[in-house]
C-alpha cells in the first residue's frame, strides 16, 4: 500500500474542509438576517390561538403587522383587554427610531 498517497488526499480533503469550514462561518456572520426582537415580543404577548380572526395567518404574523404598523391591536379579537393594552404601551415604548 502507498502511504503517501492516502496522506496527500487526506491533507487535500483537510484544505477543503477548511476552506468550507471558514466560507461558512464568513456566509453566517454577514448574511444573517436580523429579526426586530419587537415582533417576538408582541407574538408571546398574544394568545398564540392563530385563529385568523385578525385576518392575517397567525400570531407572528399579526405581530409583524402591528410593528410595522400595518394594523392596530384591537384586530386580535381573543386578546383581552388588559393584554391589549400592554401592547399598544410596548409598542409606543419601543418605537423604532427611524
Amino acid at each position: 500500500m502507498n502511504w503517501t498517497i492516502i496522506i496527500i488526499a487526506t491533507a487535500i480533503l483537510l484544505v477543503i474542509a477548511i476552506i468550507i469550514g471558514v466560507t461558512l462561518a464568513l456566509g453566517a456572520k454577514y448574511l444573517a438576517v436580523k429579526e426586530d426582537t419587537r415582533v417576538s415580543d408582541v407574538t408571546n404577548m398574544l394568545p398564540g390561538l392563530n385563529c385568523g380572526g385578525c385576518g392575517s395567518a397567525g400570531c407572528h404574523q399579526f405581530a409583524e403587522k402591528l410593528v410595522s404598523g400595518e394594523v392596530q391591536v384591537s384586530g386580535c379579537r381573543p386578546s383581552k383587554p388588559e393584554v391589549k393594552t400592554a401592547i399598544e404601551a410596548y409598542l409606543k415604548e419601543h418605537q423604532q427610531k427611524s
